[in-house]
């Protein structure tokens, strides 16, 4: 197994700065999350429920946010709805007792970066939120800039701009979350290439060594739910029984 400290390079001057709202109505998780936080770096902004964590994602405008699906007054979902339509690239992780596989979907069709299930490592989830910060930083980066030819894929019926994040089908604009445009971005750049599951989370969520094997599935079936003109048959994002995924133009 790979250790964490051989994979995530001790940078806290990159979080010096970065804030993190933490939003669960369990008082236990609130300080054992701000502990590991803090000892890290980062700011951590605190909420027990889902109006004050509208109010504090407003007010305090956090550069990541770990959200709990079940809270008093307003619902993690409908949270985390009100900040996808503020923002479509701040990362946020679903920190949730809920582990079924339609929980999951609806989390992520929501807009969610990541999913965690209670019971959970800390130390797995301050890996998991620095490798959500990276990821998004890098593709900052990248936007507003002139797209080059190798950051473009255009395929019958499919284009899709890595620089712009942009991505159609048949002509027409399809919305995906961060992590859905990272895994076909990088599927469609490895054409022909079978990818199992864990070969896919270390490649495209950087954390194979603790990472849940479902949460590709579940993403490859809200890709083709987006990209496929019939995900039960899908042109592209294909699976190879036994193994994995691949993509085929």
């Amino acid at each position: 197994m790979v250790a964490l400290d051989d994979i995530l390079p001790d940078n806290k001057n990159m979080t010096e700065t970065q804030k993190i709202l933490v939003v669960d109505d369990e008082s236990n998780i609130l300080d054992v999350l701000e502990l590991y936080l803090l000892r890290e770096g980062f700011q951590v902004i605190r909420a027990s429920d889902g109006q004050v964590a509208l109010r504090l994602f407003n007010e305090s405008q956090p550069d990541l946010v770990i959200l709990d699906l079940m809270l008093p007054k307003v619902e993690g979902l409908s949270v985390l709805k009100h900040i996808r339509q503020q923002t479509s690239t701040l990362p946020v992780l679903l920190l949730t007792a809920k582990s079924q596989e339609d929980d999951k979907l609806a989390g992520f069709a929501s807009g969610a970066d990541d999913y965690v299930t209670k019971p959970f490592s800390p130390r797995e989830l301050v890996a998991r939120v620095k490798v959500a910060l990276r990821r998004n930083q890098e593709a900052q980066k990248g936007s507003g800039k002139t797209t080059p030819k190798d950051e473009v894929i255009n395929l019958e019926g499919l284009y899709v701009n890595r620089t712009a994040r942009k991505v159609e089908v048949n002509g027409k604009p399809v919305e995906l979350t961060a992590k859905e445009f990272d895994l076909l971005w990088f599927l469609a750049t490895n054409q022909g290439q079978v990818f199992s599951r864990e070969q896919l989370l270390d490649r495209v969520w950087d954390y194979s060594f603790f990472g849940e094997m479902s949460t590709v599935t579940v993403h490859i079936r809200r890709l083709r739910e987006k990209v496929e003109a019939d995900p039960m048959r899908p042109r592209h994002i294909k699976t190879v029984w036994g193994v994995g995924y691949k993509f085929e133009q």
